[in-house]
């Protein structure tokens, strides 16, 4: 694979200087003739049915061209996720809904003519308020993205009943927002009969077939790019109601149409992070080995669509433990519906169950390290298969030497300088390592250059210099001479950016399409003709042979925090991680998703909640103003490191993806940190001074 030692080393992004001097091109700003523009109009009741449309002052604003309703609004082909399908019924099913949209000469327009629009409701009752007592809640038969709802194994109650040790808690976490730098934007143009959009998104394969079927249209007929794209976390892997109405309006007035959703409208619409509430039961000896374990998830969907977050499935393969017991359950509410967020399920289960082996350790007067060593295991606990490669203990070991572990004293509050107490925390973390078919291609010219082409998603991860690196190692040939093509509905197709599945999928067809162009090559005799050569290849064959192995990305984080006595605020003196991610492809991007990952864990620890009214069913904090997130004043020195992992049984290069891997179990390691150092121990996210004060 490494003919020319392009992987493993650490490059610059291609398109960094292109983002740096401001030249690439997002969303809505490529130069398009004749645009229009497009606001959004949300509902301002929980649920009800809109009984009335007033667009008289709307219309009269100058430069407005229509206003989109259920009443007037062209109609779409049936059968698509709900959430994109607005304006075709009168219904309401959330405050904020979509239910009109402005379109003018101008953004300025459009946003005054959308304050404009009046509406009138037939209000009903609803449901808002998430609860583990709520008599309605439900199983569903599956959690994302198709795990089995429930897991037992052996014989929970027993295990449980006869442990010398015995723990049953509760932990909850709040709503969760994604707000990339990029909000959901859109632009899009109709010309004979073909769809061209321009979308910030992290998949342009999936919004081409959801546009294609919503329209009408064979799929050849929509292209989607998504050249750069200025973040997502999740919240943009599936074509979003911006993407839908931008397409629909374009047609509507017969000219190009941009819609960028504003940082307010990013709350709600476009998904969330569920709140959770997880109780933890653990029994063990008192040497800290576990002998039952159960995780019990709940957490909240929409009447829309069913999304049932995998909150207990973190605690199916991490650690040992004969008794097992995982169960979800969702409440129905009258909310928006929740998405995908950054190590969805893996984030949240982490905080609850690593903060509960935190409280294990001290019940059992064990070292948090030596605690989760003693539960390592060779085999997944859930299918008694041996992983392809696991190494949570390298990452146990390498923190803690790098982090000063051994020299901790474990008793709480023991260390005070002045007005600060001090503590550290740890916490384990885990990340499937999944792979996905994918398409790509590779060309040769006479002059010796070469060309691969996929459509993959650079959404800021530096996806599109890794992949240049595979390539060039691929291929055998000097980096400079390669070329790579990402971000094209019209390119090979490949599934989204998303999961930590991104570079390990793309990867593997992006080798196995310059393996075949090698192979033509050498069939010419090592002359390319004048013509060029051209091979596509696709992985769908490879990848499902190994879609049932227990694959596992694998860290250990740690953190020292200082809490001030009299007012109770938290500092976050450092952060340490160590990781085990399989091969690693280009080291300056991957500390940069570790560290970000990281970061984003702290911002969840200490900072993040979306304030839900649950009288008005919508978040009082819906900006960043209000809804409050890590800035590099919060941030102290973050260290990500790794330790080797190979592992042959991945995919050719051996990637298992690090997107995901950082921010599972930060917010924990804060947590177990913050009671360290003042033994008050928060079961609650965030770690705020007034849960602190009170103790």
């Amino acid at each position: 694979m490494s003919r020319t030692g392009a992987v493993g080393q650490p490059h610059a992004r291609l398109e960094g200087h292109d983002k740096v001097t401001g030249t690439a091109r997002y969303a809505v700003e490529y130069p398009v003739d004749g645009v229009a523009y497009a606001h959004l109009v949300q509902s301002t009741i929980v649920r009800g049915t809109i009984t009335g449309v007033d667009t008289a002052a709307a219309l009269a604003v100058d430069g407005v061209l229509c206003v989109l309703h259920h009443g007037n609004a062209p109609r779409l082909a049936p059968g698509v996720d709900a959430e994109v399908f607005r304006l075709q019924e009168p219904t309401v099913h959330y405050r904020g809904q979509i239910v009109a949209v402005v379109v003018a000469e101008s953004s300025e327009a459009a946003r005054e003519a959308a304050r404009l629009v009046r509406l009138d409701y037939h209000p009903q009752p609803y449901r808002t308020r998430l609860s583990a007592q709520d008599p309605d809640l439900y199983r569903p038969d599956h959690v994302n993205p198709a795990y089995p709802t429930d897991v037992l194994a052996g014989d929970f109650d027993a295990g449980f009943a006869e442990s010398e040790i015995r723990l049953d808690l509760s932990y909850r976490t709040p709503s969760y927002h994604n707000s990339p730098l990029e909000p959901h934007a859109s632009t899009a143009q109709w010309q004979d009969g073909r769809l061209l959009v321009h979308d910030s998104s992290q998949g342009t394969s999936p919004g081409r077939e959801i546009l294609a079927r919503l329209f009408g249209l064979p799929p050849e007929s929509v292209r989607v790019i998504n050249t750069h794209v200025g973040g997502g976390f999740g919240s943009k892997l599936y074509g979003k109601t911006q993407t839908v109405l931008a397409a629909l309006v374009a047609r509507h007035v017969d000219r190009p149409v941009r819609l960028a959703l504003t940082r307010q409208q990013m709350f709600g619409p476009v998904g969330y992070r569920t709140p959770t509430i997880q109780r933890i039961r653990l029994g063990a000896g008192r040497d800290g080995r576990l002998a039952a374990i159960a995780h019990d998830a709940v957490s909240q969907t929409s009447t829309l669509t069913e999304f049932a977050e995998q909150s207990a499935v973190y605690t199916r393969n991490l650690y040992a433990a004969p008794n097992r017991r995982t169960t979800h359950r969702l409440a129905r509410l009258d909310v928006p519906t929740p998405f995908w967020m950054r190590a969805p399920g893996h984030t949240p289960g982490s905080f609850a169950l690593e903060s509960a082996l935190d409280e294990l350790a001290l019940a059992c007067q064990v070292d948090p390290v030596e605690l989760r060593l003693r539960n390592d295991t060779t085999v997944d606990p859930e299918s008694g298969r041996p992983f392809t490669s696991r190494n949570l203990a390298a990452c146990l070991d390498d923190g803690a030497r790098r982090f000063g572990w051994v020299d901790r004293d474990p008793t709480p509050r023991s260390r005070r300088e002045g007005r600060w107490l001090f503590g550290t925390g740890m916490a384990g973390s885990s990340y499937p390592a999944r792979m996905r078919p994918a398409a790509a291609s590779a060309a040769a010219s006479a002059d010796g250059t070469f060309e691969v082409r996929i459509n993959a998603a650079d959404i800021g991860t530096g996806a599109r210099t890794a992949l240049w690196q595979v390539a060039a190692d691929a291929l055998g040939a000097p980096p400079e001479r390669v070329r790579i093509q990402v971000g094209d509905s019209a390119l090979p197709a490949a599934d989204s950016a998303g999961g930590s599945t991104g570079l390990a999928s793309w990867s593997w067809a992006v080798v196995r399409a310059c393996e075949r162009l090698c192979d033509r090559i050498a069939r010419s005799r090592g002359g390319v003709p004048a013509e060029g050569l051209f091979v596509e290849v696709s992985t769908d064959d490879e990848v499902a042979a190994q879609a049932t192995l227990p694959r596992y990305a694998y860290g250990a984080q740690f953190a020292e925090v200082r809490v001030d006595v009299d007012t109770g605020e938290v500092r976050v003196r450092r952060l340490l991680g160590v990781f085990a991610v399989g091969r690693v492809v280009n080291p300056t991007t991957l500390r940069s998703q570790l560290i970000g990952g990281m970061t984003m864990g702290l911002s969840m620890a200490l900072h993040e909640a979306g304030l839900f009214d649950a009288r008005y069913g919508c978040w009082t904090n819906h900006d960043l103003a209000s809804y409050h997130v890590s800035s590099n004043a919060d941030v102290p020195a973050v260290e990500a490191y790794w330790v080797p992992d190979e592992d042959a049984q991945l995919n050719p290069v051996g990637v298992k993806g690090a997107g995901e891997i950082g921010i599972v179990g930060a917010a924990a390691a804060i947590a177990n940190a913050v009671h360290h150092a003042t033994g008050v121990r928060v079961r609650e996210l965030p770690v705020t001074l007034d849960k602190l004060l009170p103790a």
